[in-house]
């Protein structure tokens, strides 16, 4: 487990600021034998320079349920959207097979590159980084985002990862309903140490 140091600082007068001692750090981290880096640069040190800075890239989001597609291959397991798709309320539209990102994640930065894309912002799927909500990682999920930051980071790309995107392992969902239940920090936190 790579320690970081802390984004914020405090300063008497000013309130929090963004450490600018992050400036070019890199954070090299191991996860089951697989290496993946991930790089914060020119951190700004105000909300002005924050919203300057975050206005000068050009970059596009998506979520794991919304691109991923590959549903139910490789080990995923179903999330509480599978499950609300498959009960009919969105007249058959599922993420079974969405934008197949899952197998397409090459040419999809290849298309980035194309739009001239700096950054982009996706999800992980929970459920295909650790199918029951706990336990065991999956190999193949987790071999899936290794590959693709680092596609995106040989490409210039910046990856901005979110943890959760409502796509909530329907196992948890089960056992005890998931986000109402306090039991949810103590599996949330070991999905989060998986991912970094």
């Amino acid at each position: 487990m790579a320690e970081l140091k802390s984004m914020e600082r405090r300063d008497e007068n000013d309130g929090p600021k963004f450490d600018p001692g992050l400036d070019t750090k890199t954070v090299d981290h191991s996860l089951n034998n697989q290496d993946t880096l991930l790089s914060q640069t020119s951190a700004p040190s105000t909300l002005a320079e924050m919203t300057s800075h975050l206005a000068s890239f050009l970059g596009s989001g998506t979520s794991a349920y919304q691109v991923e597609g590959a549903a139910f291959q490789d080990g995923r397991t179903p999330s509480i959207w599978d499950t609300f798709t498959h009960d009919g309320i969105v007249h058959g539209a599922t993420g079974d097979i969405a934008c197949d990102e899952y197998h397409k994640y090459k040419e999809d930065v290849e298309l980035m590159v194309e739009t001239g894309l700096e950054a982009y912002r996706f999800s992980i799927s929970w459920s295909r980084l650790i199918p029951n909500g706990r336990g065991p990682v999956n190999p193949k999920g987790l071999a899936y985002y290794n590959n693709f930051i680092n596609e995106l980071i040989s490409h210039g790309i910046q990856p901005h990862v979110t943890l959760f995107h409502s796509d909530l392992p329907q196992a948890l969902e089960d056992e005890y309903e998931g986000w109402i239940s306090r039991r949810i920090v103590k599996d949330f936190t070991e999905y989060a140490d998986v991912c970094f």
